[in-house]
């Protein structure tokens, strides 16, 4: 069991496995989506990845920072680029534990990563296969490899278990932790 402060949920134990591996490196990204849970923003964490390292790890800030673009991809992406000292991470990973929105996937593509892996699809507004599909857009300067469904268990019962808390404390005219 695995309390992120507004609710618990059960997160399996990471298995002995190659740490280069995709469930690994989701399981960091589910680590820091728990992070923007208990400070009662949408649970959504990502991490950058380049030769095995981990390079950036962030989760969503929006209500924090009071920034709309303060995904967890867009900051991830930023600190991956401080990190490199440049803006190309032509051979870096992006692991998120929802698929990119359209701001995020085109942030993808302008900072042409190599490969984008998620956990929980987003039919409604998910721009890497979800409502469109932007990071394989074929007149884009660049598309890159999409693996989706990692560790989606998880992924989908952190936030189906966040926004099941907001509609409660509606319901039962409570703050919920986004207003507080």
């Amino acid at each position: 069991m695995f309390d992120v402060g507004c609710f618990k949920i059960k997160i399996m134990s990471d298995p002995i496995i190659d740490l280069h591996s995709d469930d690994y490196f989701m399981g960091e990204a589910l680590r820091q989506a728990a992070k923007a849970c208990e400070k009662g923003e949408v649970p959504v964490g990502a991490v950058v990845v380049r030769a095995g390292r981990i390079i950036a790890r962030a989760f969503n800030q929006v209500e924090e920072l009071k920034d709309a673009t303060a995904h967890a991809e867009m900051l991830a992406l930023t600190q991956a680029e401080n990190a490199m000292g440049d803006w190309r991470l032509t051979d870096c990973t992006l692991y998120v534990t929802k698929e990119p929105c359209p701001m995020c996937a085109g942030a993808v593509v302008h900072t042409r990563l190599a490969r984008v892996v998620f956990g929980a699809a987003d039919p409604k507004g998910g721009a890497a296969g979800g409502a469109l599909n932007l990071l394989q857009f074929p007149t884009l300067n660049h598309q890159c490899e999409i693996t989706s469904g990692v560790r989606l268990e998880e992924c989908r019962a952190l936030l189906q278990g966040f926004f099941a808390e907001q509609r409660r404390a509606k319901k039962n005219g409570e703050s919920s932790p986004m207003e507080l």
